[in-house]
């Protein structure tokens, strides 16, 4: 009985395994008759084994083939004969002519044909040509190939990893298992499970061995199976080696004649992309991302059912306002809506594992100085509706100065990537994912954040606010600083906040001085005060998590620290004052130095009407300065002054600060002795042995000589801040009032022959008498400038008007006894300074300025100013600005 079939695949050197033509599904076996082949076996291979299967498999796999059946074995069915290829080679005839095949020797003892025993003759003498010529298993000894089934230890990856080597698939368990006999060397072979590189295919029916019960397969899963069987099955292929499961079971590339079947798999929709495959392959997976891609918009098989993810259809620009954990954030648009963003395919540290939880604030921090406040390109990658228990979310890939910033907080350990189900969308993209796992792969080997296997040291902060008694103590150490360096921790109100201190170890609650703002709801339910709720606003979107400094003043009754609030160096009293958020209370305004700022920024918000002064009527506040009035002066009376002073000294000014303070000195007993003191002075320090350096830590407050940049000249001065990071102090020098900054490094420690208890600080304090400088921050320069002018390098006289011992301020008007004119004797630097429009008579009066015996010398400074309106001079170029 002759039949023609397509040979599937070779089991030994005289056994094939052949398929229909009509039916790839139906399989029979068919051994060659009268010959007989070593046998391949789990347990060893004998001799000569694989060298004779392979010579009949390099012939006949794939093929068509006429199959003629001699006899067939009663009982088990197995059908024994001869077959021809189509180009004429005839079996077993060329397998015994080419050694690979013996005659059994009991063929044809009871054959009665003489067709058969023909043949038989004709096999025998192929057999003995061979043996004469030592071909094939008569070659004698050397057939014999070591086979190991398993991986073994690390030493097979470490010198086979990312090589490329010949193999023969064995057998397809599904899409993407094989039976793999990789062909190291001709004398040692390996024959493992093998998993196809960087793809899932589904899974196909199988059996359960423990229940004995069959598990059915996915869908298209057969298909999968029967597409890699037709291409590969007992096929020679290269096998690129990329890695090891978990379980022990190689991870390869198999490079079929024509590509990469993982390819192919994904290009048919028979496959998905095995994202954790990613990593082994590197820059190889980029190739079959795009052939998963193909698949999915032509909606092939796996992929039917696919819906292109609905995203923004372009990068949104938003910035963000708040760090809530290490993966997720909450941006605000140009329009002002804020989103809820978690970062695509990363997960923080989780509170619930003990190797994690230790570096949540730790990432949360390395997040928040990168992003809290900076502009950033956002691209929505998901969004997932609100349901039970879980609250709405986008997910979002986060790029701040180009820079992926979920993928650096896994360069550093900070962050985990996520293992998305193959159905979840909300991930990020393709290219993106792989280069995330290729950076926790990197993360991991180099020890990074939480993979470092040692906690970091949690940083406790002591709360400086906890009671009075606390704040008492700390209060000294913190007034003596300027800006120290913080971060807002939380706002509790528009004017009240917690910050935080690292450098310090400390935490304290900060009340903005000189300001009241309304307070606002402590729950959505309640009701605050009106614009509480605004007001708080502003503080989180302007201050919340941001990098900040406070200059400490005073503290309340609670133990609340009084002071002012810095972001990016702009007072956040003046910009809640601005937005007519808060009211300036003038007392502790001007006790805390800053009331002009915050006068003026109030003024601004009444007049552009902004919000609790939306309904302002500049009457109320003609009426309430004249009710204040009186008050005042009754409340004050002690400061009256009855006698006009005549207190006249010889002065020279030495200094004008940002502000238009002066710093004078008084030409005398001290200046003489400050001459001495300075020869003194500078020939100590010319000695080089008195080279002595300041101790590592000066403090704020403490002594010091320091070398004035402007001159080279060593002069007496008190540090007044440090920035303990950079070693680097600000120096005021005592004796002249001006101030700059010096490295430590330049800094001398003050003799004791040189101290300010042999010869007191010569600079004091002053300002100008009656006069108001501007607030616009140009004419204020104009008016310094003009003062200099004026000033610099003359010996003056002033007239003390008043002393405020409280404050150690002196009040003066400044006259020039060499001034040329003939009432330039008589009239003061005050008038001359009011008269050309760089200041004006300040509209509020203190009480000892309302005393009768200056009348006269307010009306005629009032008539100067009056001049300077009516000429449009200096500050007034536009017109009165003190009319409504």
């Amino acid at each position: 009985m002759a039949f023609l079939a397509t040979v599937k695949s070779v089991l030994s050197g005289d056994t094939l395994i052949l398929t229909s033509p009509n039916n790839p599904t139906l399989e029979r076996t068919f051994s060659l008759a009268y010959v007989s082949a070593p046998r391949l076996s789990k347990d060893g291979d004998e001799p000569f084994a694989f060298q004779s299967r392979e010579f009949l498999r390099n012939l006949v796999v794939g093929k068509a083939i006429k199959c003629s059946v001699v006899y067939t074995i009663p009982g088990s069915g197995r059908e024994y004969g001869t077959a021809v290829l189509q180009d004429g080679t005839e079996f077993p005839d060329a397998s015994v002519k080419a050694g690979w095949l013996k005659v059994r020797e009991d063929a044809g003892r009871k054959e009665e044909s003489e067709e058969v025993l023909d043949r038989l003759e004709k096999l025998r003498s192929f057999e003995a040509q061979a043996k004469t010529e030592g071909k094939g298993l008569h070659a004698g000894a050397g057939g014999f190939i070591a086979v190991q089934n398993d991986l073994g230890g690390p030493d097979f990856m470490n010198e086979w990893k990312a090589k490329t080597v010949d193999g023969i698939v064995e057998r397809v368990i599904s899409g993407d298992r094989l039976l793999v006999r990789l062909l190291l060397t001709e004398k040692k072979h390996y024959q493992v499970m093998t998993l196809v590189a960087g793809i899932r295919t589904p899974a196909t029916e199988r059996v359960n061995t423990a229940t004995g019960q069959t598990q059915p397969g996915e869908e298209y899963g057969s298909e999968a199976r029967s597409f890699v069987e037709q291409r590969l099955l007992q096929r020679q292929v290269k096998v690129k080696i990329v890695g090891a499961s978990p379980q022990g079971q190689l991870v390869a590339s198999v490079i079929h004649p024509r590509g990469n079947i993982a390819e192919f798999l994904l290009s048919d929709g028979l496959a998905r992309c095995n994202d954790f495959h990613s990593t082994m392959l590197g820059s190889d997976m980029a190739a079959l991302r795009a052939a998963e891609k193909k698949a999915q918009v032509a909606h092939l098989r796996l992929h039917k059912g696919y819906v292109a993810k609905a995203t923004d259809s372009k990068d949104l620009e938003t910035t963000v306002t708040k760090i809530i954990s290490p993966d997720t954030i909450i941006v605000r648009n140009k329009a002002g809506t804020e989103r809820r963003i978690n970062l695509s395919s990363v997960r923080g540290p989780r509170a619930g594992e003990p190797s994690e939880a230790p570096f949540r604030d730790e990432a949360k921090e390395f997040l928040r100085k990168k992003l809290i406040g900076k502009h950033v390109r956002l691209t929505i990658d998901g969004s997932k509706a609100a349901t039970e228990g879980f609250e709405a979310r986008d997910v979002g890939t986060v790029i701040q100065n180009g820079k992926n910033i979920g993928l650096l907080l896994v360069q550093e350990g900070y962050c985990s990537v996520i293992r998305h189900r193959k159905d979840d969308t909300d991930r990020a993209p393709a290219d993106v994912y792989d280069e995330l796992l290729a950076a926790q792969d990197k993360a991991k080997e180099e020890k990074k954040g939480m993979w470092s296997g040692k906690a970091p040291k949690v940083k406790q902060f002591v709360d400086m606010s906890e009671s009075v008694q606390k704040a008492k103590i700390q209060l000294s150490t913190l007034a003596r600083q300027r800006k120290v360096p913080g971060v807002v921790d939380f706002c509790k109100s528009g004017s009240r906040f917690t910050i935080l201190i690292p450098r310090e170890g400390a935490k304290l609650t900060l009340v903005l001085a000189g300001v009241r703002a309304p307070r606002a709801g402590r729950t959505p339910q309640e009701k605050g005060e009106p614009f509480g709720q605004e007001a708080l606003d502003l503080a989180n979107k302007r201050c919340n998590q941001r990098d900040c400094e406070i200059d400490v003043h005073d503290i309340d009754k609670v133990g609340g620290f009084i002071g002012d609030l810095y972001i990016n160096r702009e007072s956040f009293a003046k910009i809640l004052v601005e937005e007519g958020f808060a009211s300036v209370h003038e007392y502790s305004a001007e006790k805390s130095g800053n009331a002009a700022e915050l006068l003026a920024a109030q003024q601004r918000a009444k007049e552009g009407r902004k919000g609790m002064w939306h309904d302002w009527d500049p009457s109320q506040d003609a009426a309430a300065e004249e009710d204040s009035a009186p008050a005042a002066s009754s409340a004050d009376v002690e400061l009256t002054i009855n006698t006009k002073p005549t207190d006249y000294r010889d002065i020279v000014v030495t200094n004008i600060d940002a502000s238009g303070n002066l710093k004078i000195q008084e030409i005398g007993k001290g200046t003489a002795s400050l001459t001495t003191l300075m020869n003194e002075f500078r020939k100590f320090h010319s000695d080089s042995k008195n080279n002595v350096a300041i101790k590592e830590n000066p403090k704020t407050g403490d002594f010091v000589s320091a070398r004035f940049s402007a001159d080279g000249e060593w002069y007496r001065a008190r540090i007044r801040a440090n920035d303990r990071a950079a070693k680097v102090a600000e120096v005021v020098y005592i004796d002249y009032g001006n101030s700059e900054k010096q490295p430590w490094s330049k800094l001398r420690a003050l003799d004791p022959q040189f101290s300010t208890q042999k010869l007191k600080a010569q600079a004091v304090d002053a300002k100008l008498s009656f006069v108001q400088l501007p607030v616009s921050p140009d004419y204020l320069s104009d008016a310094i400038n003009f003062v200099y002018d004026l000033t610099e390098g003359k010996q003056l006289v002033g007239s003390f008007d008043f002393i405020d011992t409280k404050e150690n301020l002196n009040f003066i008007t400044i006259f020039d006894p060499k001034a040329k004119g003939s009432d330039k004797v008589t009239e003061s630097i005050n008038r001359e300074i009011i008269l050309n429009g760089h200041a004006m008579v300040p509209k509020k009066l203190k009480p000892w300025e309302r005393s009768k015996v200056f009348e006269p010398t307010l009306k005629n400074l009032k008539e100067a100013e009056t001049l300077a309106k009516n000429e449009r001079l200096g500050m007034w170029e536009y017109g009165d600005i003190t009319e409504d």
